[in-house]
């Protein structure tokens, strides 16, 4: 039996490829093929477009795949979210689909978009968005370029973000949040029927959030004597407590801990003069709880 499992192409295509290359699995993608490899004989792959992948899932073509919350919501598909995996193209957070408007415009909030022109690729969402405001307004879909449209051929946008730096590069104000989103590995209702492919979906999604809970953190060893090791324990944030060892010499401890790999240029010279030797940091590619 195989798994059929469906990756996003385009944006997310990259960062989900890192993704499973941190959970043990190697994916080879090509530019000529939609039919990825991948180095589990129970699993095979491909490559569809991140709105698409919710209508294949659910129609039963792939038992799961990896999309954005936004598309599921936008073409109301039926399928049963299997797992939250927050990581993006550019970073390891959720992402925001933002109303944007000109920045010296007069428009400050979606009440003033009456009778005006919104463009975005998000359209059945935006128009719930505005049903929910009372607003009436044309949104028409965008084929991409979108920051590019106000003022001349639209008059506000509805666009996903993840730092806004692309909306400020064209001039564009944030007014509110749409919708906030992020990946998910969604699974097709029958797939989940199915004893066989549940369990490889249950490990998969145990291997995938064990290799984003590692992301931005690092493993630190260290030895120490035992004068200095209530010093040093102090000085390291940790998981869940520093493990601390014996060492053949009683005098002598191993202390190894994980922490954020951001704050290790700061807790190592803290350390050192704590009277921890030996420091050895590591890195990380999965910590499954």
């Amino acid at each position: 039996m195989k798994l059929k499992l469906g990756i996003p192409k385009g944006s997310l295509e990259n960062a989900t490829v890192d993704l499973f290359r941190r959970a043990g699995f190697n994916i080879t993608t090509s530019s000529r093929s939609y039919f990825p490899a991948i180095d589990d004989p129970e699993m095979e792959c491909m490559l569809i477009r991140a709105q698409e992948m919710a209508r294949y899932v659910e129609d039963g073509i792939l038992d799961a795949g990896l999309t954005g919350r936004d598309w599921v919501e936008e073409v109301g598909a039926n399928v049963h979210p299997f797992a939250d995996l927050i990581y993006a193209k550019q970073s390891f957070g959720k992402v925001r689909w933002v109303l944007a408007v000109p920045e010296s415009g007069p428009i400050q909030s979606v009440k003033d978009l009456e009778g005006k022109i919104i463009a975005t690729e998000l359209v059945a969402t935006t128009k719930r968005y505005l049903e929910r405001n009372g607003v009436n307004a044309k949104v028409e879909f965008s084929w991409g370029a979108t920051e590019v449209k106000p003022p001349v051929l639209a008059d506000a946008i509805v666009e996903v973000t993840e730092t806004g730096s692309s909306l400020r590069a064209n001039k564009l104000r944030i007014v509110e949040t749409v919708l906030e989103s992020n990946t998910q590995l969604i699974v097709n209702n029958q797939s989940m029927l199915d004893p066989w492919k549940r369990q490889k979906l249950d490990d998969l999604k145990m291997l995938l959030e064990g290799a984003i809970n590692a992301l931005g953190k690092v493993g630190l060893m260290l030895n120490v004597h035992r004068d200095s090791l209530q010093n040093v324990i102090g000085v390291l944030p940790s998981l869940k407590g520093p493990t601390v060892s014996a060492l053949s010499d009683p005098e002598w401890f191993a202390v190894n801990t994980i922490l954020d790999e951001s704050t290790v240029r700061m807790i190592i010279p803290r350390l050192k003069a704590a009277g921890a030797e030996g420091i050895v940091e590591y890195p990380l590619n999965k910590i499954v709880f």
